[in-house]
């Protein structure tokens, strides 16, 4: 049968509006107390699907069993999990081209990690709800019957920069204390580095492939008391700048004052550490609000999954 040339050229317009109308691929991690496949992350896929229909939804796990992916939210070596995630999702034919992707608190800096790490297939534009870029300063209050959280946090608290700690103990691998940086740097071996913070190893790839973000979205929750500071989810740190002695009895006390030191005002922006001022400088950086405590999105992802996924 013979096709002329109207009609060959009206198929492949029909073709190529439809490959264009399709969604961007779009990834999820969890956060920390959660599961791929936890109710809540299921509905909230499904809850994307509704504002873009047909887009294809990856929500990334350590472990395929819900309860043990739960648990490496609080055990486990935070650079073999980035590691396995990204191995995971180079084989899903579905991301090979790229997509986009969204994090909730962890699992923000998580993918970040992704990014800067390994980025292929790559991420286009990356949401982060909470995420505590910078690190904590403390260690966030469990739920009583969140019994492994307990635990977790008990052994964190206690010894945080220990060598088994920061092997183990998800939370203690991004606990950054600004008075006792020192000990930091010497001991962690997962915020420091994709934060290239250490001097003489810095790694010009994190700052090329972070760089290449279209839009990296960073969303802080108003009322958070989880994140200490909440700042954190935007690249916002603590410094201790009064060391001063002050009198005490009979004895001199430390007075310490911790000050926020904003994203723009810090030597990892100024010095372009990470390509993070490179990507600020040419609009890619989006600070976003959800007004509330930690997790507590409500309806406010919708018009941030509306304009950056999809």
């Amino acid at each position: 049968m013979a096709f002329s040339t109207v009609t060959v050229f009206a198929t492949f317009s029909l073709f190529a509006f439809a490959w264009a109308g399709t969604p961007r691929p779009l990834v999820l991690w969890h956060g920390l107390g959660d599961s791929a496949t936890s109710p809540g992350m299921l509905r909230f896929a499904e809850e994307i699907k509704a504002v873009h229909p047909g887009i294809f939804i990856h929500s990334v796990y350590i472990d395929e069993d819900l309860d043990k992916d739960k648990s490496a939210g609080f055990y486990g070596n935070v650079n073999e999990q980035v590691q396995l995630v990204s191995e995971q999702i180079s084989v899903i034919p579905e991301l090979e081209d790229g997509f986009d992707a969204i994090g909730f608190s962890q699992g923000g800096q998580f993918l970040r990690a992704y990014v800067e790490r390994y980025n292929s297939p790559p991420i286009h534009n990356l949401i982060t709800f909470g995420s505590q870029h910078t690190g904590i300063s403390d260690i966030p209050v469990c739920n009583p019957r969140d019994f492994i959280c307990q635990i977790a946090r008990r052994l964190t608290k206690s010894a945080v920069y220990g060598h088994w700690e920061q092997e183990n103990l998800v939370q203690a691998q991004y606990f950054r204390d600004p008075a006792n940086l020192e000990t930091y740097y010497a001991s962690n071996k997962f915020l420091t580095s994709i934060n290239n913070e250490i001097l003489g190893s810095r790694n010009e790839t994190y700052a090329r492939n972070l760089a290449s973000l279209n839009k990296l979205v960073l969303v802080i929750f108003t009322e958070d008391k989880t994140v200490v500071p909440k700042e954190s989810s935007w690249f916002g740190t603590e410094i201790v700048v009064d060391d001063e002695l002050v009198p005490g009895g009979q004895q001199r006390v430390l007075a310490e004052e911790r000050v926020l030191v904003p994203m723009r005002k810090q030597p990892l922006y100024q010095e372009d550490w990470i390509g993070l001022r490179e990507l600020d400088e040419r609009g890619g950086v989006v600070f976003a609000e959800c007004e509330g405590q930690h997790m507590q999105i409500n309806d406010c992802w919708e018009e941030l999954v509306k304009e950056f996924a999809g």
